[in-house]
């Protein structure tokens, strides 16, 4: 085993050992203009009063700040 796959291995077990693990993930790259292209394809097909009720839902949903809420203080 190479040196540097070696400090890799190690670098994984010690995050393993905090019971951490490696997770990767592969996203198309936007800078990519088939991917753009793409992209403006399916958005051009989107439905615009579907896509208001789910935005008025995200917006209904994300107001934590609101008076009363009292939240996970663990989290904060």
């Amino acid at each position: 085993m190479t040196a540097a796959a070696e400090r890799m291995r190690a670098m994984r077990d010690r995050k393993r050992s905090r019971g951490l693990r490696e997770v990767r993930i592969t996203v198309p790259d936007s800078r990519s203009t088939s991917v753009r292209q793409r992209v403006a394809t399916e958005v051009a097909g989107l439905d615009q009063r579907s896509e208001d009720d789910a935005l008025r839902w995200i917006e209904a949903v994300s107001e934590f700040d609101a008076p009363g809420f009292q939240g996970n203080d663990e989290a904060r």
